[in-house]
């Protein structure tokens, strides 16, 4: 039992709301928000809207002025202890000469990481943490993959029948889901740092994997990462087209097309295989906190049977495709009950007609 009060809570929570607003426009930073209160009176709140820019706490302080001396400051993560693009925010609630801080959780970038808790008590600043730890981490569980793990979060999206069908015999999969779904999964898609397919993918269905939201709202267009050992798509489809940057991993051995200008990369093959976990690497090494893998049967089950998928969000419509149609996974093997996959479902959702899973493999934290 935590030993905070209810307005924390309430305050808490809607720092954590705040902070949900950045989600398509702050990485490769976490998202985060801030609200100043003398009790449950908000003085200034705040949340981070873009990389670059200024921070949560900034923008809080700001709106406070003045009343922000004795108040109590309450953050979705550590304030910043370092200067990068922007100064310490620990130095900045020192100078306004804030009270206490409560802060969901501790930031595990290396600069920061209890820096600025350090920071904040030497100025005799009360400092606590520890509260809506698990929506904090939820919201930034892609940054926090990258810090902690030295990978980014993997979810993967698919598209069934009720009988667990991605495409019929011949491939064909459009539409399995209704229309509300194809629009809810451009937010999944711009909040994601990377879209992930295979090059078997773009041969067959040609996708722009690009984020169509249909209004106003700012993002940050995701880069498009092609799986193409051979480098068989790079001067087709429709995934080279638009403003959304585009990369191709390829094994180190294929060549590139004379006068080829996309962005490549290699990583190791084995057995005629891309080494998902050094793939994964490279991204998190381009500061890619989220990736969301969009593909055939072959790469979502590649990495399903890696253990390397965190998250699968899972679009269901009524209908039946049959036997012959395409599975959501091939290659896991299994031909026991012991090896089956176990998933832990998160949220329930309908989605016009169909219904949305977010699930999650049990090994999953």
């Amino acid at each position: 039992m935590d030993h905070f009060s209810a307005t924390d809570h309430a305050m808490m929570a809607r720092a954590i709301r705040l902070a949900g607003r950045g989600a398509y426009t702050t990485r490769p930073n976490p998202m985060v928000g801030c609200v100043i209160a003398h009790g449950d009176e908000v003085v200034g709140e705040g949340w981070h809207v873009r990389a670059g820019e200024a921070h949560a706490e900034v923008h809080a302080l700001q709106q406070a002025g003045e009343r922000a001396k004795g108040a109590t400051v309450y953050v979705s993560l550590e304030p910043c202890a370092h200067t990068g693009r922007t100064g310490p925010c620990a130095d900045a609630l020192v100078a306004a000469g804030v009270s206490r801080v409560v802060a969901a959780m501790r930031d595990p970038f290396p600069q920061v990481d209890g820096a600025g808790f350090d920071k904040l008590q030497a100025a005799g600043i009360a400092v606590e943490s520890g509260l809506m730890v698990g929506d904090a981490r939820g919201l930034n569980r892609g940054y926090l993959s990258r810090q902690e793990r030295g990978r980014p979060w993997v979810r993967i999206k698919l598209a069934t029948s009720l009988d667990g069908r991605t495409a019929l015999e011949n491939g064909e999969s459009k539409w399995i889901s209704g229309e509300a779904s194809r629009h809810d999964v451009q937010h999944w898609r711009a909040r994601a740092g990377a879209i992930l397919t295979g090059a078997g993918t773009v041969l067959a269905d040609d996708p722009s994997l690009t984020v169509r939201l249909g209004d106003d709202t700012p993002f940050l267009p995701p880069l498009r990462v092609v799986l193409d050992p051979g480098l068989a798509t790079v001067t087709r489809g429709r995934v080279r087209e638009g403003d959304a940057p585009t990369l191709y991993i390829h094994a180190p051995d294929a060549k590139r097309p004379r006068g080829m200008t996309a962005q490549a990369a290699t990583a190791p093959v084995k057995g005629g295989l891309f080494d998902l976990e050094a793939v994964l690497k490279l991204l998190a090494e381009r500061e890619i906190n989220e990736v969301q893998i969009e593909a055939g049967a072959t790469l979502a089950g590649a990495f399903m049977a890696a253990g390397l998928v965190d998250e699968i969000l899972l679009y269901v419509a009524p209908v039946l495709l049959g036997e012959n149609a395409r599975p959501m996974f091939d290659g896991l093997g299994i031909t026991t009950m012991a090896e089956r996959h176990h998933l832990r479902i998160v949220e329930t959702r309908y989605i016009g007609h169909d219904v949305r899973l977010l699930l999650q493999p049990m090994h999953t934290g």
